[in-house]
C-alpha cells in the first residue's frame, strides 16, 4: 500500500566550511507526517531544524537518505508543497489582496477570478476588510496571517512552517495559534512545524519531535493526545503540563550538551 502525506528517510546533510572541512548538521533522521496531520520540531538552537524543513521543502539536496510525498521522491520544490518563514515577507507596495494572489498571478491566473479566491482566503484567516490595506497598515501578526493565507491559496497539501511567531509577543502567537489551529481545522493540511516554543509546539501539534545536539537525530516523537478542537483551556490542564514537561526535560538535556559542545557552558569537574 503507497504511504502518503511525507516519509523522511534516513535524511543526512553535511556543509563544507569556510576552511574546506565538513560539518555534520543532521544525520539519520527518519519521520512519517501523514495526510492530515499536524508535527511540530522542536530542538536546540543550531540543531538544524530548519535545515530539515528545506530538505522536505526541496530547497536542499541531503547528503544522505531522501524525502517521498504521496509516494514521489522530493528533488525540488513542488507545487503541492508551501512554506511559511520567520520573516516578514509581504511586498510593501501592494494591498492585502495583492500580496494574498501574487502566487496566482505569477502562474497566469486572471485578475478576476485571483482576487476573488484571494478575497476567499483572507477571510478564512480572520482579515476581512483589510482587503485594501498596504502592510504598513498591519501589525505583526496580521503580516503573517497574509503569509499564511498567500500559502493557502495555491491549496497546497504540505504547508513547511519555519517559527512563523517567532517575532510576535507571546500573546499575540498564542492568538495567532488558535486562528492557526482553526484553518487548520478547516483545510486539514498536512503541516510540519519548526518552533522553539514547547507550549505552542504541544498545543498546536498531534506530534512532537525533539530533536537532539548536531548532528541531529530525533531523540523522541511524543503524541499528544490531547482532544481535539482544542480550547484556549487546554493549556490550563493536567495532562498539557505532563506533555510540556516530559518535552522539556528531553529538551534541557540536550540544550545543555549543544552549549557545551559551543564553549557557552563550562560544567564543575
Amino acid at each position: 500500500m503507497q504511504r502518503t502525506g511525507v516519509v523522511l528517510d534516513r535524511v543526512g546533510v553535511v556543509y563544507t566550511t569556510n576552511d574546506g572541512g565538513s560539518l555534520e548538521a543532521v544525520r539519520d533522521v527518519s519521520g512519517v507526517v501523514a495526510d492530515g496531520r499536524f508535527v511540530s520540531l522542536i530542538g536546540p538552537s543550531g540543531c538544524g531544524k530548519s535545515t530539515l524543513l528545506d530538505v522536505v521543502g526541496g530547497l536542499l539536496r541531503p547528503a544522505r537518505g531522501g524525502v517521498v510525498i504521496n509516494g514521489e521522491q522530493v528533488s525540488g520544490p513542488r507545487r503541492d508543497t508551501a512554506m511559511v518563514f520567520q520573516e516578514d515577507s509581504t511586498l510593501h507596495w501592494r494591498t492585502v489582496v495583492g500580496n494574498v494572489a501574487f502566487g496566482l498571478e505569477i502562474a497566469g491566473v486572471g485578475r478576476r477570478e485571483r482576487e476573488a479566491r484571494a478575497r476567499d482566503v483572507i477571510k478564512l484567516v480572520g482579515l476581512a476588510g483589510f482587503e485594501d490595506r498596504h502592510p504598513r497598515e498591519l501589525s505583526g501578526g496580521m503580516k503573517q496571517r497574509v503569509a499564511i493565507a498567500r500559502a493557502l491559496l495555491l491549496d497546497p497539501r504540505i504547508m513547511l512552517m519555519d517559527e512563523p511567531f517567532g517575532a510576535l509577543d507571546q500573546q499575540t502567537r498564542m492568538f495567532i495559534g488558535r486562528e492557526l489551529l482553526r484553518v487548520w481545522e478547516e483545510t486539514r493540511k498536512s503541516v510540519l512545524f519548526v518552533t522553539h516554543d514547547i507550549q505552542e509546539a504541544v498545543y498546536l501539534s498531534d506530534e512532537v519531535w525533539v530533536m537532539s545536539a548536531r548532528p541531529s537525530v530525533i531523540k523522541s516523537k511524543i503524541a499528544v493526545d490531547l482532544d481535539r478542537p482544542r480550547a484556549p483551556g487546554t493549556m490550563g490542564s493536567r495532562r498539557f503540563h505532563e506533555l510540556t514537561s516530559e518535552v522539556w526535560e528531553l529538551l534541557r538535556v540536550e540544550s545543555e550538551k549543544a552549549l557545551d559542545a559551543s564553549g557557552e557552558l563550562r560544567t564543575t569537574p
